[in-house]
């Protein structure tokens, strides 16, 4: 996969992507990123991108010029047309399903608004979609662009040691992960569940499953709506609800 990121601050991105198993991916050459200075593509002499809105909203705008230009020089650099991705707090929220679908991609161009955003005109001319990483908004989309690279490329073969180190996580499978523990087997009186000491392995993916539809039931209730729960799940469910309701007495 090709990551392209269209920034004012490509050091931010650069430095991330260097670090930890995103940057040992990068090495192996799993992925390739390019990080693009927009200000490299600006016409201007002072090498300004941006300019006052055509409002009286407080703030400066992003320019379409310099960033179509940045994009047309990515095509060309590829031969392609990248999936173009602006982060925007208007966006789709980002989620494990679509993280999923864009590890799948070849290439994909991201671009990294900043002060007030960026000209809707150049978003309707290049981009294929917005994403969010959720309901606020930052400074820039550099963070943001970070979390999606991360989401995409931990997915890709060979960045993890195998596909189960992101398949148990939280959401991959629509639940939330199940709890988990390391030595020592206590810890301040607190015991490591026995299951995980059997050994029994069927036992513990009983166990880890029903954990992951407890720990979602508790903490997102709301992602039970989405998932595809068999007549055994909707037992434990019951039980589980009727628990917490003795629990709450």
């Amino acid at each position: 996969m090709r990551i392209d990121i269209a920034t004012l601050f490509p050091e931010m991105i650069e430095n991330y992507l260097n670090q930890s198993i995103i940057g040992r991916a990068r090495a192996k050459n799993i992925f390739t990123a390019e990080c693009h200075n927009i200000r490299d593509y600006t016409l201007d002499k002072h090498r300004r991108v941006d300019d006052t809105p055509y409002s009286e909203r407080q703030g400066m705008l992003m320019q379409c010029e310099p960033i179509y230009r940045c994009w047309q020089a990515v095509c060309s650099m590829t031969c392609s047309q990248p999936h173009v991705i602006y982060m925007s707090p208007q966006g789709k929220t980002l989620t494990q399903k679509r993280c999923i679908e864009l590890s799948r991609l070849d290439s994909i161009f991201i671009l990294c608004g900043h002060y007030e955003g960026v000209d809707a005109r150049v978003i309707e001319k290049i981009a294929d979609e917005e994403i969010s990483i959720g309901n606020y908004v930052l400074t820039g989309g550099e963070l943001p662009a970070l979390v999606l690279i991360d989401s995409i490329v931990r997915m890709l073969d060979g960045a993890l040691a195998s596909p189960d180190c992101y398949e148990d996580e939280s959401h991959f499978s629509g639940l939330l992960e199940y709890p988990q523990y390391t030595r020592p087997e206590v810890w301040e009186g607190m015991k490591v569940p026995s299951v995980l000491l059997s050994g029994h392995h069927a036992n513990i993916q009983k166990w880890r499953h029903e954990q992951s539809l407890k720990t979602t039931l508790e903490k997102r209730p709301d992602l039970l709506k989405n998932y595809s729960l068999s007549k055994k799940d909707l037992s434990i469910i019951t039980k589980l609800s009727g628990e917490n309701d003795s629990e709450n007495v």
